[in-house]
């Protein structure tokens, strides 16, 4: 039996997978952040002593890897890679929300993890080579420009070097025209998030939030772009300020 030409077995190993990485992303967001080695005999001990499943995370995971190998297919570098990069933006989504960091051990692993995918993928397209290192250097420069530009008219830090990092190593896995994509939805995702924000703070009159973490925005943003076809992210702009009369 077959899902949009995937067997169900192929799905039911990819559902296994993903719960297992669900856990692992647990895994992540207690060590990361206080900067401890993942994989250590000694912490993973300590982790066993006081854990228990993290069935939240878990569905999610099922649920992103079987979109994954829908939407790539089971022939596809790219469900791979995004299935990789699934745990680490996870991760990066609770951390951010939580702490407001993105730890620097987390977005190197996604750069290292990157450049593996690169060379495989250069292999075959040398193309796609070229894009994925614009889409680093493109990713890290428009989040560092708006980073200094920010702190220069505001002057404090309007977001953090963590961001411009870790859309520098995402411009690896989406490469030039992906990691503007990515920025652009983040960015409007943002907007919205605190238009909602505003309004509920002014009805009950609480006090303005003065600081909200943009990694999550990042991460909303790449899993977008991961399910949805570049072609329709280019034009779905015009369909939505044309008020529905351009059309798909």
């Amino acid at each position: 039996m077959y899902i949009n030409n995937v067997s169900i077995i192929a799905c039911i190993f990819v559902a296994i997978l993903g719960a297992i990485c669900g856990q692992f992303t647990d895994v992540l967001n207690c060590f990361l952040p206080k900067h401890k080695k993942i994989f250590s005999k000694k912490n993973f001990k300590e982790y066993l002593s006081s854990a228990t499943p993290k069935y939240l995370l878990m569905v999610i995971h099922i649920f992103l890897f079987i979109g994954i190998l829908l939407r790539y297919g089971t022939n596809s570098v790219n469900a791979i890679k995004f299935m990789f990069l699934t745990p680490f933006l996870i991760s990066a989504f609770c951390i951010d929300f939580k702490k407001q960091i993105i730890p620097n051990r987390l977005t190197l692993t996604i750069f290292e993890g990157g450049l593996v995918f690169m060379f495989i993928q250069g292999m075959t397209n040398i193309n796609v080579v070229i894009s994925m290192l614009q889409g680093m250097v493109t990713g890290g420069a428009i989040f560092l420009i708006i980073t200094l530009i920010g702190g220069a008219i505001f002057g404090k830090e309007t977001m953090g070097f963590g961001d411009v990092k870790m859309m520098a190593a995402l411009g690896l896995f989406f490469g030039f025209q992906g990691i503007i994509a990515v920025a652009i939805l983040a960015f409007l995702v943002a907007a919205v998030y605190s238009i909602g924000l505003l309004i509920v703070q002014k009805i009950r009159h609480e006090e303005l939030i003065e600081y909200i973490a943009f990694g999550p925005f990042i991460v909303i943003a790449a899993f977008i772009v991961v399910f949805v076809p570049l072609e329709i992210l280019m034009v779905l702009p015009f369909v939505i300020f044309s008020f529905g009369k351009y059309k798909l």
